[in-house]
């Protein structure tokens, strides 16, 4: 008996726990109870109303802490970033409230290529410093994806801005004879090929790594994969001895790097990037979810300034090189080697 006693008490002083909670709407129901002679009603449900009643109710420090911190930042973002700072609390919490809400700022004044090659530190937006890019460069990318369905990360920064890219680039060397290295493949950073010649007259240069098996045997010949938007190691002294190729995705951004690789290297030769090679493809062509910039830059030719913009003007006017086939490939290829001699 004195058990059931001691159990009753112990429920009754749970119940008057629950009874002084005042956050929030608690929901009883009736349950009998062996010791009591009558029902005892529970809890069985606590209903809180908003996100302020739910910190209220951890009655933690640290969390209500956080929420403050989450409540100014959302009041100072514009709404489309206000699910990325909350999902990734982890990018906001800690840091200064007014940096967070500037990389909001400035990822509204951002737009595809607009650095124009300029290095992200030496951009002037939005009141920033020069290591404000190093410091929140995730939650920039992430605001970035938000306006632009996902270019940011899937280019990477620096691509799909048109940066210079500050860091080591490793670029993907693959000699298409033997005997011109002593590897079959070769990784190296793109600032050693500023002051390193590679030995071979005919340099082919190629946007994607992707494409490494519609490349065929070449004499005298090397191969540089990967290059993307890194094309500063183009401005070599060494280059400008060779005959050089470049081959990139027909697209936007695929004709903004061509340009960009003959600013740097005038004489280059374009490979399989004409509007012949769009309309024979057109079929693998896909959606372009971001352009580049509306104009066409400077360092096309005019019949690729067209391309440029009918590419623009079209629903897919994305043609990736893995989808150009094989034969046309090594015709190519060997189409510009024989024009070389």
């Amino acid at each position: 008996m004195r058990a059931r006693w001691v159990e009753l008490a112990r429920l009754q002083c749970h119940l008057q726990r629950w009874r002084s909670v005042i956050t929030g709407d608690v929901r009883w129901q009736p349950v009998q109870y062996r010791a009591a002679s009558e029902p005892v009603s529970i809890p069985v449900e606590w209903i809180l109303h908003s996100p302020s009643e739910w910190i209220e109710a951890t009655d933690d420090q640290r969390v209500q802490q956080e929420y403050q911190q989450l409540n100014q930042v959302v009041q100072g973002l514009t709404p489309i970033f206000h699910k990325i700072v909350i999902r990734q609390r982890a990018l906001v919490i800690g840091k200064p409230v007014a940096e967070i809400i500037q990389a909001g700022a400035l990822a509204l004044e951002l737009s595809p290529s607009c650095a124009q090659g300029k290095p992200l530190r030496a951009l002037s937006v939005a009141g920033i410093d020069s290591k404000f890019f190093e410091r929140h460069r995730q939650l920039i990318t992430l605001f970035l994806d938000e306006r632009f369905e996902g270019e940011a990360s899937k280019q990477g920064l620096e691509t799909f801005l048109n940066a210079a890219v500050d860091n080591d680039h490793w670029l993907l060397l693959v000699p298409l004879a033997s005997g011109l290295l002593p590897f079959d493949r070769l990784r190296v950073r793109s600032r050693e090929l500023l002051k390193t010649e590679l030995p071979a007259n005919f340099i082919l240069i190629i946007e994607n790594e992707r494409c490494l098996h519609q490349l065929p045997e070449a004499a005298d010949t090397i191969a540089i994969l990967g290059s993307g938007a890194n094309l500063r190691w183009m401005s070599a002294q060494w280059l400008r001895k060779k005959k050089i190729a470049y081959w990139g995705d027909v697209d936007s951004w695929g004709l903004q790097l061509l340009a960009r690789a003959r600013r740097l290297q005038p004489g280059l030769h374009p490979l399989l990037m004409a509007q012949e090679i769009y309309d024979k493809f057109s079929d693998h062509a896909v959606v372009e979810p971001t352009t580049a910039s509306p104009e066409a830059p400077k360092g096309l030719t005019r019949s690729e300034a067209v391309l440029y913009h009918d590419l623009l003007a079209r629903e897919r006017g994305r043609l990736e090189q893995e989808f150009i086939a094989g034969d046309l490939v090594v015709d190519a290829i060997g189409e510009w080697l024989k024009s070389c001699k």
